[in-house]
């Protein structure tokens, strides 16, 4: 398949891109809303993070026709109608680690819903975990990113995904050949966007500072809510969130944007909401790396227009990088998990008891763990040794909650045990919830292939 770009299509001088969900499990209304409302030329849909993939490929393993978001065909198919009556192209990187089975369940639904003939671009390349030991055997390193570890014969009989971070190049050759659905398996987050702008205004890697623009304003807009209020340090300022607008804008072919919502939404777009999301995961600011290219975020220029928009400029940016990130993900044990709750008096005191009896039991079961981590709810669970311990002799009250990683089940089971055993030995007014069930422990080995190892591709499904 080849993804150079057709010289005969037809380029605009600007192009409207809304965002329509930022994860898994979004809303739909904001997404429906800037739909029907926002004149779009794209809307555009992120719903992976990154233990995703190795959840998904579970998923598969199970039933060789699952594997994808199931929330990305309920979205196409209940935005398919709308966009087809306004032109708009969806695009969506919930196909996961089966794109192919997501667009045929997308496919059958259309066709009951009356929609045949709809175009469903596939694009697919990413999955390395068949191609694994063949990337081994060629002496391709793989160590590990975060801790330098060479050794991935370590962790092969356990690996369960291995997905190379795609570019746009294959979302640019599905739009190409008419797709009106664009279903990706792992792409970077900000492609989804990146590949719209680029098929719409006739735009090349060789376009570099306007490759860089639109990776830019879709590591903005990529968290739909996280530029129009959502997240934000201003959160008492933000008007109506629960009604929030998602973010759309509009990229002029010299590599000018301007980001900006629905009128009469929630929330609000300025250039500090902006600025608050654009710094969010980006690492070294003059060097932010996708498959697209890298992005310089000190040259970006932000000027507030006010009435919820902002324009950004002068955006400088670098060639694609030569090689890909690929994430690998391996079981890597169990966790037992328990949550108990104390109340006033002495609450602090009634869970600090509590702790040193858990520890008890678990000696007494005979628990072997690779890691115990205690919290308190209330207290440090979110700060952790940065939370100061003061001040907490008159709390209301006080959770406490204790995670085990274990390499097998039957340990992780002696937690739930453990927890469960204190609604009797532990202190008085000792209460709990459903205890928390075992789950198995999906771990990640981020690692780089060079970029030629890796081909993208793309192919049509039509309902």
């Amino acid at each position: 398949m080849a993804l150079d770009r057709n010289p005969s299509m037809t380029e605009k001088s600007s192009v409207r891109v809304g965002c329509g969900s930022g994860f898994w499990g979004d809303a739909f209304d904001p997404a429906d809303e800037l739909l029907r409302h926002g004149e779009l030329d794209y809307l555009a849909f992120d719903f992976l993070a990154e233990l995703t993939m190795a959840l998904l490929q579970r998923q598969r393993a199970r039933d060789a026709n699952a594997g994808y978001v199931e929330d990305a065909v309920s979205f196409m198919c209940a935005m398919a109608a709308p966009a087809r009556e306004r032109g708009t192209r969806l695009v969506s990187n919930g196909g996961g680690v089966n794109p192919q089975a997501g667009a045929f369940a997308i496919a059958a639904k259309l066709r009951e819903q009356g929609l045949a003939g709809t175009k469903i671009g596939v694009v697919a390349g990413d999955d390395l975990l068949p191609r694994l030991d063949e990337l081994i055997a060629r002496g391709v390193p793989l160590a590990n990113a975060a801790t330098g570890e060479t050794e991935v014969a370590r962790i092969r009989d356990r690996v369960v995904s291995a997905n190379a971070y795609l570019g746009s190049e294959g979302i640019i050759a599905a739009l190409e050949q008419g797709a009106d659905i664009v279903l990706t398996g792992r792409v970077a987050d900000s492609a989804v966007f990146v590949g719209p702008i680029m098929h719409a205004l006739g735009l090349t890697f060789s376009d570099v500072d306007r490759v860089a623009a639109a990776i830019a304003v879709a590591h903005i807009a990529e968290c739909a809510a996280g530029c129009t209020g959502g997240m934000s340090s201003r959160f008492d300022e933000m008007p109506a969130m629960g009604r929030v607008g998602f973010p759309m804008f509009d990229f002029e072919r010299s590599g000018t944007c301007e980001i900006t919502k629905l009128p009469g939404t929630g929330g609000r777009v300025d250039s500090f909401t902006v600025k608050e999301h654009m710094v969010y995961e980006i690492g070294d600011p003059r060097a932010y790396i996708v498959p697209d290219g890298v992005v310089d975020f000190t040259s970006i220029r932000l000027t507030d227009l006010g009435a919820d928009r902002v324009r950004l400029s002068e955006v400088r940016g670098k060639p694609q990088p030569d090689q890909l990130k690929v994430l690998i993900g391996y079981s890597d044990g169990w966790i037992g998990e328990g949550m108990l709750m104390f109340p006033w008096p002495r609450a602090f005191a009634r869970a600090e008891k509590a702790k040193v009896t858990l520890l008890e039991r678990f000696a007494r079961l005979g628990l072997v763990a690779d890691e115990i981590e205690f919290s308190y709810v209330g207290v440090n669970a979110l700060h952790g040794p940065a939370a100061p311990l003061q001040d907490v002799g008159n709390l209301n009250e006080v959770g406490l909650r204790v995670a085990v990683h274990t390499r097998t089940r039957d340990e992780a089971e002696k937690v739930r045990r453990a927890c469960s055993q204190l609604w009797i030995m532990g202190p008085g007014g000792t209460s709990f919830g459903v205890p928390i069930k075992s789950r198995p422990v999906v771990s990640l080995w981020p690692t780089f292939v060079p970029r030629e190892l890796v081909s993208p591709t793309a192919e049509i499904v039509t309902a």
